[in-house]
């Protein structure tokens, strides 16, 4: 069984040379007792050499990827309470405290660092950053009907149990967005504290590709949507197909209300397997609706069976 750790301070890295020690120092100065692990996702600079001589728990994970670098993480240690930060210095060490506070004291299964409402805008030298971040927070508070600040933020406290029970599927930087939505649906209570954000120093280069890994993010909005509120999804599609349909067979329906004769048999027939496509779609969404609300009974569950491995965690310390 793994040794209990009171905070854990996760830092995926990917050739953060430049600032890793600096990050390090800090968090060791705001949280000296959080045991500060960071993991080396492949970098082909010394930034796991530093880390090491900086005092942090250094770790490899060989799959490229943060999302793959996060599960890892996740699997690997036990905490009754974790900060994610990235090794870039972009986030300050100040606000951990009050974050960590939130998770014991407030019983928060997560945590944001909300940069949005702080100096983002006007730190961030990527313009396309900016406006991406707040289109997929609209979206996301739209279509789960939220209120998460930031939704792609890598500065988030967890609880334990949110850490062993969340399913990462996401590969690279989506993993953000599917954070937010797994404790969106899941009914997992989530803060905000408002952080400043600084951009990266002279330097130092952001691994994210503002349109690649943009579209990436939406995919991952689309198909988190379909997976958790199926009903809604196939509802949209349903929808959208009668309408097609619809406008499609009004005229040929006018022209028989005058002429009896029905024209353009092709296009009735056409319609005809919309409106049953539109029909298949809607039953669709209520019966996957139904499979939904077995994995959340499931979950419930499992969250029970995590409180009692923490228990048992706490008792052998």
């Amino acid at each position: 069984m793994n040794k209990l750790d009171k905070i854990a301070v996760l830092i995926p890295c990917y050739n953060e040379s430049k600032t890793i020690k600096k990050v390090i120092d800090d968090w060791r100065r705001e949280l000296p007792e959080a045991v500060i692990y960071v993991y080396d996702n492949n970098s082909n600079d010394d930034t796991a050499a530093i880390a090491e001589n900086a005092g942090a728990v250094v770790r490899h994970e060989y799959m490229q990827g943060k999302g793959n670098v996060i599960r890892r993480m996740f699997r690997e240690i036990d905490a009754e309470v974790y900060i994610m930060v990235d090794g870039d210095d972009t986030y300050p060490a100040e606000y951990g405290r009050e974050m960590v506070n939130r998770v014991i004291d407030h019983q928060a299964d997560m945590v944001v660092g909300d940069r949005l409402s702080s100096t983002y805008m006007t730190e961030n030298k990527r313009p396309f950053h900016s406006f991406g971040n707040t289109l997929v927070r609209k979206m996301i508070n739209l279509l789960f009907k939220s209120d998460i600040k930031d939704i792609m933020t890598g500065y988030r406290a967890f609880s334990y149990r949110f850490v062993k029970t969340f399913p990462i599927l996401s590969k690279g930087f989506e993993i953000e967005t599917e954070m937010s939505i797994h404790a969106i649906d899941k009914n997992m209570q989530v803060e905000n504290v408002v952080v400043e954000y600084r951009d990266r120093p002279e330097g130092s280069e952001s691994k994210l590709n503002t349109y690649s890994d943009g579209l990436k993010v939406l995919n991952t909005i689309g198909r988190l949507f379909r997976t958790y509120k199926p009903a809604a999804f196939f509802s949209i599609i349903a929808v959208a197909l009668t309408i097609l349909s619809t406008i499609f067979f009004i005229p040929i329906i006018m022209i028989f209300i005058q002429s009896g004769i029905v024209p353009n048999f092709p296009t009735l027939i056409v319609c005809g397997f919309v409106y049953m496509a539109a029909i298949i779609s809607f039953f669709t969404g209520l019966l996957l609706s139904s499979t939904v609300q077995k994995n959340r009974q499931d979950f419930e569950m499992n969250l029970l069976l995590c409180e009692d491995r923490l228990k048992s965690l706490k008792h052998n310390i």
